[in-house]
């Protein structure tokens, strides 16, 4: 009797142990796409804030909220992923995947609505993200792995950024304190900024990969 208590203790603990091992390694993942979903929940918000009944002065605040749980899962995912051993090859797929939709969305949803961005200043981005993507993935299928760069990172960090401002300046529009066409021309003024860099970080890519990607384009 004591034998098959203790068999039943272990199995439970065995059990436990399999549930904690699993769970952190799948979260990640889960995290991951989440993210993904979290854009269209923003352009849904931005576009039609109220027949969802928020307030003007209450949808800045609402979209930062979305935003910040974007970036969030964004750096919890990659943590977990690396705390428990968890990285996998669909995850380092899908993790660049989620945040080129999520900051693309934001960026093409702002022009519509309050922002009013051009919408050839956006293409910039989707270009980019579009050009090294097929890129990496040419290199790739031909056996030449293209590695991140430090200013595809800053990329990444000045658009989520330039983001951030953005939806900052929203506040003051919302109170009263700052005219749509000020909103509107600093808001030009900032997602350009982060435009020119991402050019750069491009073209910066490009060059300094360019014997891998010679390499994979002789064979």
């Amino acid at each position: 009797m004591i034998e098959g208590n203790r068999f039943l203790k272990m199995r439970s603990t065995d059990s436990q142990k399999g549930v904690g091992k699993h769970f952190p390694m799948k979260l990640p993942l889960a995290l991951t796409i989440g993210r993904i979903f979290i854009s269209p929940i923003f352009l849904a918000f931005y576009l039609n804030y109220k027949h969802l009944g928020i307030s003007l002065r209450a949808l800045p605040f609402v979209l930062l909220l979305l935003l910040a749980l974007s970036e969030l899962s964004d750096f919890f995912d990659g943590y977990l992923a690396r705390k428990f051993n968890g990285v996998t090859q669909l995850g380092k797929v899908l993790d660049p995947m989620a945040d080129s939709i999520t900051r693309l969305t934001i960026l093409l949803t702002f022009t519509q609505g309050i922002i009013n961005l051009p919408l050839l200043l956006v293409f910039v981005f989707i270009y980019r993200d579009a050009m090294i993507s097929t890129l990496r993935t040419i290199c790739a299928l031909k056996g030449v792995t293209l590695a991140a760069r430090t200013s595809g990172k800053i990329k990444a960090f000045l658009q989520a950024f330039s983001i951030l401002l953005v939806l900052a300046l929203m506040i003051p529009y919302a109170w009263g304190a700052l005219s749509l066409a000020g909103l509107q021309k600093m808001s030009l003024l900032i997602i350009s900024a982060a435009a020119f860099y991402t050019i750069y970080s491009g073209a910066e890519y490009t060059y300094s990969n360019r014997a891998y990607i010679k390499q994979a384009w002789e064979r």
